[in-house]
């Protein structure tokens, strides 16, 4: 079987791909292996893939925006999902996952694969329980084990990057999630499926029961497993509890058998966390999990914003990517409400990317600092071209300053002649000339 990436930086080859990454990430490329090697840094890159805009996403590189896409079942058209797509790379997602439930899936994932430059990810459950359903007219609770790994090495042979799979619900965690009152329960879709299979059946989860089968597919097809989070808290109040910690314990042992047999890892992580426990939620997957990349959903702080959990979720997605988070799944004003309209998807992009940005301030990532000094050196010298230029959303800041009246003045609306900065700029050259300084 031909070797899987890990392995082959594990004995000192460097392929051509690595390279390329790491100059798109501006490090050293002995740093990148470093991290792949330790599996502190994930590189998703299915051997059937070609991506123009690789990545990395871990320790020490900038961090990453995933957006989510897909049809539903009230939803299912798939030229809607492809300009979703155009304005979540446009906007500046570094990957995308395809959670389709509705329409043609297959030829949906096909379609989005086909017109992705970046990381695709997927959560093969869904067609999975889908298909049961709706094709072979049985319960989610009568899914075979073959139809569940037939799900998966379709999406792998499609060219899939990375994989959710909810691996770390054994029976061990749902006898804790039995013992717990939860206010609401389980909230991960693929979580729900594979808690009431395990109910239904009396069986443990086939992922964990079989996990070697799994890691068989990702060594095969170079799949990043993304160990999903299926008892992941849906509420503040459910946060933090003892199924949540138990199913990251799991994860923890199960990166270390991936580890061991080639594959790469990355673990998924809540979900709705108060402000308080965001850091110690991050702390603790880097230590049960032994410095994987953790890749959050938000997180977000409350729940009760509707409408604009986009903004929530910017506010702990910038906290949990400064305490050590490296991977930030959107979240869209669309959130808990309905499937995300184009418009969504690219406030989406730009809030979670606006997170990501204040964290790599704090993690001192290279490179982030100088596009914020070159903003305010750009307004100081009221250079609209450049601050609009330098801006996360140039065609935002562009049609702002042409409402604003850009043509009557250098300064902007608000402020006018008594602009703070055109003051104290007079001020300074009135100094200068009275201290013989030269301007």
């Amino acid at each position: 079987m031909e070797l899987t990436l890990k392995e082959r930086l594990r004995r000192g080859e460097v392929p051509e791909e690595i390279r390329r990454v790491a100059e798109l990430e501006g490090i050293a490329p002995e740093e990148l292996v470093r991290g792949v090697v330790e599996g502190r840094i994930v590189v998703p890159w299915n051997r059937r893939a070609r991506l123009d805009r690789p990545c990395a996403i871990g320790s020490g590189v900038r961090t990453k925006i995933n957006a989510n896409l897909g049809t539903s079942k009230d939803a299912p058209d798939p030229e809607k999902e492809l300009e979703k797509l155009r304005v979540a790379l446009a906007a500046g997602a570094d990957t995308v996952m395809d959670l389709s439930t509705g329409g043609p899936i297959d030829e949906v994932r096909r379609l989005i694969r086909e017109h992705c430059p970046v990381p695709l990810g997927t959560v093969p459950i869904y067609q999975a329980a889908v298909e049961a359903v709706e094709h072979k007219h049985k319960s989610i609770v009568e899914m075979t084990v073959e139809e569940m790994f037939s799900a998966v090495l379709r999406h792998a042979e499609d060219g899939v990057d990375f994989m959710t799979i909810h691996c770390g619900i054994n029976r061990e965690v749902l006898h804790r999630l039995e013992r717990k009152e939860r206010v609401l329960g389980v909230v991960s879709r693929g979580g729900s499926f594979i808690v009431e299979w395990m109910i239904y059946n009396q069986k443990e989860n086939p992922f964990y029961q079989y996990f070697d089968r799994l890691l068989e597919i990702a060594r095969e097809y170079e799949i990043t497993l993304s160990l999903g989070d299926g008892i992941r808290p849906g509420c503040l109040a459910d946060a933090t509890d003892g199924p949540q910690i138990q199913e990251l314990i799991i994860l923890g042992e199960l990166t270390q058998r991936a580890w061991e047999a080639g594959v790469q890892v990355m673990i998924e992580g809540p979900g709705h966390v108060p402000l308080d426990q965001i850091e110690a939620n991050v702390k603790l997957e880097k230590r049960l999990c032994h410095g994987a990349p953790f890749y959050v959903l938000g997180p977000l702080p409350t729940d009760i914003a509707p409408g604009y959990d986009h903004i929530v979720g910017a506010i702990g997605g910038a906290l949990a990517a400064a305490a050590g988070a490296d991977f930030l799944c959107y979240v869209t004003p669309a959130e808990h409400l309905r499937l995300p309209t184009v418009e969504d998807v690219r406030e989406g992009v730009i809030a979670a990317k606006i997170a990501a940005h204040v964290a790599d301030l704090v993690k001192g990532i290279p490179g982030a600092w100088d596009k914020d000094l070159a903003m305010a050196r750009a307004r100081a010298a009221l250079d609209w071209e450049a601050q609009i230029r330098l801006s996360l959303d140039p065609e935002k800041a562009r049609r702002y300053r042409m409402e604003g009246g850009a043509s009557k003045s250098k300064a902007c609306t608000m402020c006018g002649e008594y602009c703070a900065i055109k003051v104290f700029s007079r001020a300074r050259k009135i100094l200068r000339g009275t201290t013989g300084e030269s301007s």
